[in-house]
């Protein structure tokens, strides 16, 4: 079966989202669940969304789904109600509202991609049970309450189990982090790293959930038995705490996967500017297209060296428009 997908060229999508004025609501979900007929479910599920006006990123396979949308705000509800009855293991799926006073638009196309993993994760073992083996639940107040306690007592371990970039610019404080840019890698090294706490309570968070979930399993499996999870991660941790009017004690900027590269939470600051050495956390790729490096840089640098990352860079993308400009 062909896969149905975009024929307007990016660039032209790209300006036409840009120029809209309709508010859109950015959300994230997920669900490890049995896919058989993963063709058919991709293509009925694309053209749902398209009707719909949705754009952003989902993956597909036969283990579960993994998305990140975003669709008109008057839309959003209905659109909710026709994923969750869209397949019989989606009734209950959870959706992560992001926050809604973004300055850049996060998606300009739709994207639904059929993958081996949902999470690349490396893991080949079958045998990983993910309903079965997957860390207990916690809720903001009941994370916050061992969040507490273990201030005091020291009796469990904080891992963030994001890429060492994501945890750089925000974090629950005293929190630890596998330093690994990848999840596959963090995955390959999660037991090693965790044998010194094996007798302690071990509790994990990430962006949404989705990399807990796997983490989890993985280590419980391996034999770790006291294993809980922040449910629907940071997003809904912050989310949870609003809503409840309760202490929120995530720091910084929770970055994201998208042309937004991070949410603010609060107003610390982790890191520095590449180029002037001052606080920020702003990351940005890095305008010289060869280049594209990932790296901090605050306003009045991005602005002074046109989003380069170095006087190299910044040299060569004056170089290249004036070539262009010749032409």
């Amino acid at each position: 079966m062909k896969n149905l997908h975009n024929l307007i060229e990016r660039k032209i999508l790209k300006k036409k989202i840009i120029n809209k004025i309709e508010k859109r609501v950015i959300v994230s979900f997920y669900k490890y669940f049995f896919i058989s007929d993963i063709f058919s479910f991709r293509n009925n599920l694309y053209k749902l969304l398209v009707f719909f006006n949705v754009l952003g990123r989902v993956y597909v396979s036969e283990e579960g789904i993994n998305a990140q949308i975003s669709i008109p705000k008057e839309k959003y509800l209905i659109l909710k109600k026709k994923i969750q009855n869209f397949d019989l293991s989606l009734r209950k799926i959870f959706f992560n509202k992001n926050q809604e006073n973004y300055l850049v638009e996060p998606f300009w196309l739709l994207v639904v991609k059929i993958k081996k993993k949902i999470v690349s994760d490396g893991i080949s073992n079958k045998y990983l049970n993910i309903i079965k083996y997957r860390g207990l639940y916690l809720n903001s107040e009941k994370f916050n309450k061992m969040y507490l306690i273990n201030k005091k007592k020291n009796n469990a371990v904080f891992l963030d189990m994001r890429n060492s970039y994501e945890y750089a610019i925000g974090r629950f404080e005293n929190s630890i982090n596998i330093p690994e840019e990848t999840f596959k890698n963090q995955i390959r090294n999660i037991l090693n790293f965790l044998e010194p706490y094996k007798n302690k309570k071990i509790v994990m968070y990430c962006t949404g959930g989705i990399r807990c979930e796997k983490a989890t399993s993985w280590i419980k499996y391996h034999g770790f038995k006291y294993v809980y999870q922040l449910k629907n991660g940071i997003i809904g941790y912050y989310n949870e705490t609003k809503k409840k009017k309760i202490p929120m004690y995530f720091k910084g900027k929770n970055f994201v996967f998208d042309a937004r590269m991070g949410e603010e939470i609060t107003n610390d600051l982790f890191t520095n500017c590449k180029i002037c050495k001052l606080p920020s956390n702003d990351y940005v790729n890095c305008s010289y297209e060869s280049c594209h490096l990932l790296f901090i840089q605050c306003f009045q640098c991005f602005d002074k060296m046109n989003g380069c990352c170095s006087q190299i860079c910044f040299s060569k993308l004056e170089k290249k428009s004036k070539n262009r400009s010749f032409l």
